[in-house]
């Protein structure tokens, strides 16, 4: 299986393509940069560790690659600012990302592919390539909150002295500042988190807000966010080639999930290699589903701009 990484010379698509070259499960990764040179100089640093990690072919280039791609991740965008919320980037990001999708319809994209847009501001973006690329709805997806739900788990487990891997919690709605924790599920051990050993409720707000400041955090001390990302779009990408069939806080346009209609955004979502198979309806506390509720009506309100600005 192929996958093409556009905007893989940069930092968040260099590491996705090194989580999923560790991962093994690629027989070629392309790493597709409006600077070709970058683009093939990551490549090669990455086919330098290959005989020490998997057989693969990893190669860096343009839009030629995209015709046999089962799988197109889209990172390519401007980098946010430490002060600039997700939402403030898309009056910069929409015509890069619109002349992007041109040029994958251009490259020649399957119809059986599968878009994965990681892009900010994520939700937007996703709804216009769904909007733009011809493709069945499930089959583009944005990496939405994915990113959000693992560093709350990893805060959450910081916190608790609890083992990483054993954390479950997700956040749902925007990737943005209207996300939406949810507490009614968050398990440490199969153990609801309410129950467990040391944990205070007045620890919730203090978790979350971090959560929802992590993308600023991560920017303002090293200027932007990599490794977790990678390790997210690895979790759906191998999710999609493997048939894993995961339940996963990813973006997609709704349809009437929770009352929800005509905007992206996240909700636990079965991936598989279609793409997104369902959409569950798990039970929330009533001020989780009036948040992610209110999450898509701010979406909404944005969403409505764009699709004037883009045509």
């Amino acid at each position: 299986m192929k996958i093409s990484i556009i905007g893989g010379g940069g930092l968040v698509g260099s590491c996705a393509a090194y989580a999923l070259q560790c991962g093994g499960i690629f027989s070629e990764i392309a790493l597709l940069d409006v600077n070709q040179e970058l683009a093939v100089g990551q490549a090669l640093d990455l086919q330098h560790g290959g005989p020490s990690v998997a057989d693969q072919r990893i190669v860096g280039g343009g839009y030629e690659h995209i015709a046999s791609s089962d799988i197109v991740c889209i990172t390519a965008g401007l980098r946010r600012k430490p002060d600039e919320s997700r939402l403030d980037l898309i009056n910069r990001n929409t015509d890069l990302f619109v002349s992007i999708l041109n040029d994958v319809q251009r490259g020649g994209l399957r119809r059986d592919a599968i878009v994965l847009v990681v892009s900010n501001p994520v939700d937007i973006l996703t709804y216009v390539a769904a909007d733009r690329l011809g493709l069945p709805s499930e089959q583009v997806l944005g990496l939405g909150t994915q990113l959000d739900t693992i560093r709350f788990c990893s805060l959450i487990a910081e916190r608790m002295q609890a083992p990483p891997t054993q954390t479950r919690a997700l956040i749902l709605g925007e990737h943005g500042d209207s996300m939406v924790p949810i507490w009614s599920s968050a398990t440490i051990g199969g153990l609801p988190l309410d129950k467990f050993p040391g944990w205070n409720p007045s620890l919730a707000g203090e978790l979350f807000t971090r959560t929802r400041g992590s993308g600023a955090e991560v920017i303002k001390r090293k200027g932007g966010a990599g490794f977790a990302v990678g390790i997210a779009i690895r979790d759906v990408v191998e999710a999609i080639a493997l048939d894993r069939r995961s339940v996963l806080p990813v973006s997609t346009v709704q349809s009437g999930c929770y009352g929800i209609r005509d905007v992206a955004l996240s909700v636990p979502t079965v991936v598989g290699r279609q793409g997104a198979v369902d959409r569950l309806e798990i039970d929330l506390w009533p001020k989780e589903v009036q948040g992610l509720r209110a999450s898509g009506g701010a979406l909404q309100k944005t969403l409505a701009t764009v699709l004037q600005r883009v045509g």
